[in-house]
């Protein structure tokens, strides 16, 4: 190995005692400064802990599933640096799922003196001189896994699969994973969501049957976000979401009126998400500007803290890009996948303390940005793996107290998710088949690739006068709905910029879980109470109503009889003059200011101006 540091401890020293596959409570956790990513001196207790399992059985395979901010890069890098120290392996290979990744992933290594080559192409075929190992995406390797086998083969080798649920991202992909490394001396997976949307099995990845025998992963050392929560590892996440007035024209050319986070069927509710997503309504420009100020709150405490918008396509995160410029007076960073300097961008945003960074899938998933704090999830993606992966970007704790902030359209799937990040989630295999899955002759990746070409054809189908129709967002109204915080909902609803909404803004940038608990609740009990309050002055404001309007029909009732017998007209016949001449209807009698004008109008009778 080139550069090593003082060795660590041998894979042969003795242990003593066997680490369980689970978090231990009672190692106090190490809480690191803003060391560079993955390069954390002093191991927290789950890393400390899930190295001496790794130690005890030396395994061939091993799983560690830790929650998206918990430091798996430090952990995996340990592991390479006692195995080459001992040399049980000679070469090193990451597989990471993104470009950017891959040079994250050599920055770390070079840190702690492991020489990765991040520039290494199939072309050249072997790695170059002065370099331990290589890091490749899993595109790279399921397009040439015979080459990147004879690699693996020629010498001992550990394998790191970073997220490496993406090897079932397509059979082609599992497959190649599987030809390409089935010849290492060791293979190290990670991962901090160990599920997928589909049955896809993951190459390497051990499965047992549940009680329902259901076949699940099982993980060889598991660290939860509830784990990371309590050890002060992550931060804890506040979700605001918000709701609002969509108004929208279908396909078909109907309109259609709809409030997000009402009970609405599955079609409705995607098309008032999509409303409420559309760059030109005012939902986006709302919501963002709620996030900001949130962020300024933030800020005050944690100066270079950061936030980013998450959006479904280009398009829309440039739009967004506009908006957020309008809003704060500073251009934001845009980070596009297939933008050149796309790694150059994040890494001078994620060095800087300029505010806003705008992206849609590039910093999804295992890019480091630890000072981001504010998020915006503006896209409509909606799966469990997608969702934990996203809110995983601004769970990395830098300092004690530290909170999370996501903001959120009001929809059911969404706020499900974010309810349930506290709970462990296995990969199962054995999920019920839709009919169309169960037909001969299917193909998963078939199936994908005709979802992604059919996904921006949506807009082909044919209107009434055979043109192609298309969706159209007409109106996107915000509202603060309420937050979501450690299991429990706070808010009663309040109007953009009111005093309601400002009291969870607001919220102090530095505060402990329980603190932030305290302060949620106070704030709910105040807007009960004052809910209360006004639920009160409006009852008494309808009581007084009742008593006015009952003395106006008797005062109406006597000039009606009065001039009924002065004029010789029937009480009926007075009546729909008043109707005529006030106008309404005679249920317009429950109105204080219709019988006002109609008693009026009697008493000009009586003293000559009909």
């Amino acid at each position: 190995m080139s550069g090593a540091q003082t060795p660590q401890p041998s894979l042969f020293d003795d242990v003593a005692s066997h680490a369980s596959s689970s978090a231990a409570s009672h190692l106090p956790p190490a809480f690191p400064g803003r060391a560079p990513w993955g390069t954390a001196g002093k191991l927290r207790a789950w890393q400390a802990e899930a190295l001496e399992a790794y130690r005890q059985r030396s395994p061939r395979d091993f799983l560690a599933v830790a929650t998206p901010g918990a430091g798996k890069t430090t952990f995996a890098l340990r592991v390479a640096t006692e195995l080459l120290e001992a040399r049980i392996v000679r070469r090193v290979t990451v597989v990471a799922p993104t470009e950017h990744l891959k040079r994250q992933w050599a920055d770390a290594a070079a840190r702690v003196g492991i020489k990765l080559d991040p520039r290494f192409s199939n072309a050249q075929g072997r790695h170059g001189h002065g370099f331990d190992g290589v890091a490749v995406t899993y595109a790279q390797v399921a397009s040439k896994p015979a080459l990147h086998a004879a690699r693996t083969s020629a010498a001992p080798t550990l394998v790191i699969l970073d997220e490496v649920h993406h090897g079932g991202d397509a059979l082609s992909w599992g497959d190649a994973v599987r030809e390409a490394f089935e010849g290492a001396t060791r293979r190290l997976a990670l991962t901090g969501t160990p599920f997928r949307s589909d049955t896809a099995a993951i190459p390497f990845v051990t499965y047992a049957p549940d009680a329902q025998n259901i076949r699940r992963s099982v993980a060889d050392y598991t660290y939860g976000y509830g784990d990371a929560l309590r050890d002060n590892v992550v931060r804890p996440v506040l979700f605001l979401s918000y709701s609002g007035a969509m108004r929208w024209r279908t396909k078909a050319g109907d309109e259609v009126s709809a409030r997000l986070g009402e009970p609405l069927t599955k079609d409705m509710t995607s098309q008032a998400w999509r409303t409420a997503l559309d760059p030109n309504g005012e939902w986006i420009p709302s919501v963002l500007a709620a996030a900001d100020k949130r962020l300024t709150e933030v800020r005050r405490a944690v100066p270079d803290a950061g936030a980013m918008i998450i959006a479904t396509d280009q398009t829309d995160a440039r739009a967004y890009a506009g908006h957020l410029a309008r809003l704060t007076g500073q251009s934001p960073t845009i980070v596009l996948s297939d933008d050149d300097g796309a790694s150059d961008r994040i890494d001078e945003f994620s060095s800087g303390d300029s505010r806003w960074l705008v992206a849609v899938r590039m910093v999804s998933e295992g890019v480091d940005v630890p000072r981001l704090a504010v998020g915006v999830y503006a896209t409509s993606t909606a799966t469990p793996l997608f969702f934990a992966q996203a809110v995983g970007r601004f769970v990395r704790a830098r300092r004690r107290g530290e909170t999370a902030s996501v903001f959120l359209p009001s929809v059911p799937q969404l706020l499900a998710l974010a309810g349930a990040l506290e709970l462990e989630r296995d990969h199962a295999l054995d999920r019920p088949r839709t009919a169309e899955e169960q037909g001969e002759g299917y193909d998963p990746e078939d199936a994908l690739l005709a979802a992604a070409n059919s996904a921006e054809r949506a807009s082909d189908a044919l209107g009434p006068d055979g043109k192609p129709a298309a969706f159209q967002a007409l109106e996107a109204q915000a509202s603060f709905d309420r937050v979501l915080f450690d299991g429990g909902e706070f808010g009663t609803g309040a109007e953009i910029g009111s005093d309601e909404e400002m009291d969870f803004l607001g919220l102090p940038g530095l505060l402990d879980v329980d603190q932030v608990s305290e302060l949620l609740r106070q704030r709910q009990a105040a807007q009960t109470k004052g809910s209360r309050r006004a639920a009160a002055s409006a009852e008494a404001l309808a009581e007084m109503d009742h008593r006015k309007q009952a003395e106006l029909r008797k005062e109406l009732a006597q000039l009606v009889g009065a001039w009924a017998r002065r004029s010789g007209q029937p009480h009926g016949s007075v009546h729909a003059e008043l109707r005529r001449r006030c106008g309404g209807p005679e249920v317009a009698l429950a109105d204080p200011d219709q019988l006002t004008a109609r008693v009026s109008m009697v008493r000009g009778w009586f003293v000559g101006k009909k």
